[in-house]
């Protein structure tokens, strides 16, 4: 699928988003971002998605409303109405049809990194898909088993989920070393029979509560990068080609969101097609800067500087890869239709277009009153001495 074009869901007008290696969807709260994402969600992977639901016993009676209610989450049942449509690249989609005659059976396609993903470890305990009410939103509840499964499986056995030697290179580790936990261990810790997630530091070991808030969102944020990243010479996971991330900057610092846009960048040399929604400038100064090397015939070294990588092989490898992709960017206006802002010409007459759906707005304005008052200051002192 190509592109994905949606007309009167939910706050959504109209969204027409061509989908490349990078995505990105940037706009106000309550704009509709997660909700395509969603639907991109449902629509790719129709059959897994309701065989997950029938796996766990959820039955929505063949009535699209409640079943809205059980995947976009409670209270969404009016998101879909007689004038919404829904097209995925060629093919319009109609969910009562869905609903009613099951799709072909296929893999799951699109992995899901929820914003909610901290409500996937509860004190540090991973949680189960059935931990949640039937009307939590689907992608948090499948996101939760996911790593719980990652958990109790892949790392039943391991001394340390972070740093593990065969999930990055030793130089990625690094990076997610510095920017996150800072010497510390993500280990598991038995507590009364239950595993729990903890940083270790020689003697010391701290639980989930008292961790900072950066490591809080970045703990689970990291447990599905890793289910992304499968051990050994396996590049990919499955049938998966999609990764949605949603506001990967909450809690972070940006030096933190720039060892996470490693990541991103890693992940798209592995084959992934990664799309992203933010409200962080920084995320989108990484990708005007990667469009404007690509376009100015930079090379890979400038992609290295501007990420602060090094110089190894695999980083060389991830720099390269990164310098042969497609980036889009789409802003979710409050009112209107999603609009394509891929250019990211600071330069733009059109201010949605300069001011990056708003991200640089008020920076902007900051700049504009501060050369104000500087331009005032040194002429009233250039009065005064007259």
């Amino acid at each position: 699928m190509k592109s994905l074009k949606l007309e009167n869901f939910g706050p959504i007008q109209s969204a027409d988003i061509k989908l490349h290696d990078l995505t990105v969807c940037v706009g106000h709260q309550a704009t509709g971002k997660s909700l395509f994402w969603q639907m991109f969600k449902l629509a790719m992977d129709t059959r897994p998605v309701l065989d997950e639901m029938k796996k766990y016993n959820i039955d929505w009676n063949d009535d699209p409303g409640i079943f809205q209610d059980l995947y976009f989450g409670e209270g969404m049942r009016s998101l879909i109405g007689p004038n919404t449509s829904v097209q995925a690249g060629k093919d319009t989609l109609d969910l009562s049809a869905l609903l009613h005659k099951r799709p072909r059976k296929t893999g799951e396609t699109v992995f899901y990194i929820p914003a909610q993903r901290v409500m996937a470890v509860r004190d540090g305990a991973t949680r189960t898909f059935t931990e949640y009410r039937a009307s939590d939103p689907f992608v948090i509840r499948e996101f939760s088993q996911r790593l719980h499964q990652l958990v109790q499986t892949e790392f039943v056995s391991a001394k340390s989920l972070f740093p593990a030697s065969n999930r990055m290179s030793e130089r990625l580790r690094r990076i997610v070393d510095e920017a996150f936990f800072r010497g510390f261990e993500l280990k598991l810790s038995k507590e009364k029979y239950q595993k729990k997630l903890v940083l270790s530091r020689g003697d010391t070991e701290l639980p989930f509560l008292a961790w900072s808030a950066g490591q809080r969102e970045f703990a689970p944020l990291l447990l599905g990068l890793y289910w992304l990243m499968p051990s050994g010479a396996t590049a990919r996971r499955n049938d998966i080609q999609w990764a949605v991330i949603e506001e990967p900057e909450m809690g972070l610092h940006p030096k933190a969101i720039s060892a996470f846009m490693v990541l991103v960048l890693e992940l798209l040399r592995r084959g992934y097609k990664v799309c992203l929604s933010t409200h962080s400038q920084h995320v989108l100064d990484v990708v005007w800067g990667l469009r404007t090397i690509i376009e100015g015939q930079g090379h890979r070294d400038d992609v290295l500087r501007m990420l602060d990588m090094g110089k190894t092989a695999k980083t060389k490898a991830i720099a390269d890869a990164a310098m042969q992709k497609s980036t889009g960017v789409y802003y979710f206006s409050p009112s209107g239709p999603v609009r394509d802002i891929s250019s990211l010409d600071p330069g733009a007459e059109d201010d949605v277009v300069s001011g990056w759906g708003g991200l640089t707005e008020f920076s902007g304005r900051i700049g504009d009153v501060i050369a104000d008052v500087v331009s005032r200051t040194a002429s009233q002192k250039s009065g005064g001495r007259e």
